[in-house]
């Protein structure tokens, strides 16, 4: 069977490693976004899965559409059976749909139909969901819409960060994706699934914007955005006047007094900097600071001695 891969972030890792391990299957080409400039120095950058598939000799595409007939006509053109596509970042147009035997595959990070859309990791984090999965999902126009195939689930921990679950969803996602295409070989992969009309929720892209702590909302939502947001965009607060990022922070039931402005700092010991919320306090526990290195809250406090005398 003829496979094309398309992908491109690193969470596409474990899929390429399945599509190139599958046995009865040949890699026919890789597409991946453009190179793009990254960094300080703004040099080009190439995908994580450019890097692999170059380093194991499949032929790489970058159009900047699939809309076009030229890019359509250079996938045609290897007569895939199917086309996997994991995190790739573009629009999959009808012709492209239509042009593998076998349609194409996504390997989606939610529990379809819940968190369709590009950041479904951190908004399960964010809305204090208990588990998540990954979905093997027959593509079709429409965004995650398609009839599912098979599901993974796994449990979200309460030390869970974004990046920690991304990791464990990437490789999740390999191997259900390894397990569809032993299935499709073998001739026994069960009937796709159409997703439920109800339940249907959709993971908006981070925005940078999103970063900032807003103390007027409880503590337990300020602690989940912090998990959410590790390692990006990282969630940031102002203490005592002084913008920091907050790498790690720990929700409390204790509650600020009513005459208490939300963000005020409660408490600074070296377990933690206790910031009051709407609901509960915050208590931050590894921050940055501008230009700087991740550090406890004791560390923090030695540079910042006056923060203990507001206790």
């Amino acid at each position: 069977m003829r496979l094309a891969f398309a992908g491109t972030p690193a969470f596409a890792l474990p899929c390429f490693a399945a599509c190139r391990n599958a046995p009865g299957t040949q890699l026919v080409g890789v597409w991946t976004q453009p190179d793009r400039p990254a960094g300080r120095g703004r040099a080009l950058a190439t995908s994580p899965i450019k890097q692999a598939a170059l380093a194991a000799g499949v032929a790489v595409f970058q159009p900047e559409s699939l809309k076009t007939r030229a890019a359509q006509a250079q996938l045609a053109a290897l007569a895939p059976d199917l086309l996997l596509v994991v995190a790739y970042g573009l629009i999959l147009p009808r012709g492209v749909l239509a042009i593998p035997r076998h349609g194409c595959w996504n390997v989606h990070a939610s529990l379809l139909p819940r968190w369709r859309g590009a950041a479904p990791i951190q908004r399960a984090l964010l809305a204090g969901d208990t588990q998540t999965g990954v979905c093997l999902m027959q593509m079709e126009a429409g965004l995650d819409t398609g009839p599912v195939l098979l599901t993974r689930r796994t449990p979200i921990l309460a030390e869970d960060t974004g990046g920690s679950l991304h990791d464990r969803l990437a490789a999740l996602g390999g191997e259900v994706l390894g397990i569809g295409l032993a299935r499709l070989l073998a001739g026994t992969l069960p009937a796709a699934q159409t997703q439920a009309t109800a339940g249907v929720s959709y993971a908006h892209k981070l925005d940078k914007a999103e970063a900032m702590l807003d103390f007027s909302k409880p503590a337990i939502e300020l602690q989940r955005q912090v998990r959410a947001f590790d390692p990006w965009p990282v969630a940031a607060a102002e203490i005592a006047g002084e913008r920091v990022r907050v790498w790690r922070a720990q929700a409390l039931p204790a509650s600020a007094a009513a005459d208490v402005a939300p963000g005020s700092v409660l408490d600074a010991t070296r377990a933690g900097i206790d910031l009051a919320a709407a609901a509960g306090v915050l208590r931050v526990t590894e921050l940055q600071r501008a230009g700087a290195r991740r550090i406890s809250a004791a560390d923090y406090l030695n540079a910042r001695p006056e923060l203990r005398a507001r206790r």
